[in-house]
């Protein structure tokens, strides 16, 4: 899933946890077991139900009938700067596509994501404080949770042929996104298809530590910006 040498360490899928309550009917009762009579008000009325949440573990967010509004780059992205795990985070670029092949590279995923109806990609990339490490965050946003499986699955090859096409920044780190070998591939979040790409500046090989390191940046950036946003609205259905 990368652009030059192919290195994929595997991701694992992040799981939500999903508010379990469900709307409870309130009851209005007279207190009266007595049947009505003439002349006697008409009995109280049974209180709305308040609507019951989705099921699936991502509530709201399965589908973009129960989740309609579009993404934000400000939503997903609205810090410069994000901390994870002791480490800080700047953020350097962003932007959102509506033509979401234009921020994937190949031929597959594209396919897969205009069949899924993906209707804007956003993304943004970060370098941590040493500028040694950096990296592309992208969300697609799909119609449904099945069709963000999909994208998942086309992303997460042995082969680096199908992956999140990097968004280099101006900056003195991360206009080196691209360029060398990476860590790659992404996880669902409901209808939702979280993308990731991160590397060192120079574009070595990872050692098997490297690799850790790289893998910690990718999910620890995802969780301090995209994971919140996503989260709220599984729980909503509306931006947070």
């Amino acid at each position: 899933m990368r652009s030059f040498l192919p290195t994929f360490v595997a991701i694992g899928v992040l799981v939500v946890l999903v508010a379990a309550g469900v709307g409870l009917a309130l009851f209005v009762g007279s207190g009266d077991a007595s049947p009505a009579t003439a002349g006697s008000p008409p009995p109280a009325a049974t209180a709305p139900v308040p609507p019951v949440k989705p099921g699936g573990e991502f509530g709201f967010a399965e589908s973009r009938t129960t989740d309609p509004h579009a993404l934000t780059v400000g939503e997903l992205f609205g810090s410069r700067k994000v901390r994870a795990d002791g480490k800080t985070y700047q953020l350097t670029t962003r932007r959102a596509d509506k033509k979401c092949k234009n921020a994937v590279v190949g031929s597959g995923l594209q396919k897969t994501l205009t069949a899924g109806k993906c209707t804007q990609l956003v993304r943004a990339s970060f370098r941590d404080a040493s500028g040694k490490i950096i990296g592309t965050v992208g969300v697609a946003n799909l119609k449904t949770s099945s069709a963000a499986a999909k994208v998942v699955k086309a992303v997460s090859g042995k082969k680096l042929e199908e992956y999140l096409k990097v968004l280099p920044g101006k900056d003195s780190a991360t206009k080196f996104l691209g360029k060398g070998e990476a860590f790659a591939g992404g996880w669902r979040h409901g209808h939702y298809a979280v993308l990731v790409w991160f590397q060192f500046k120079d574009g070595h090989l990872p050692t098997k530590n490297e690799a850790k390191k790289l893998n910690a940046a990718a999910f620890g950036v995802a969780d301090a910006t995209v994971t919140p946003a996503l989260e709220s609205r599984s729980l909503t259905g509306k931006r947070p």
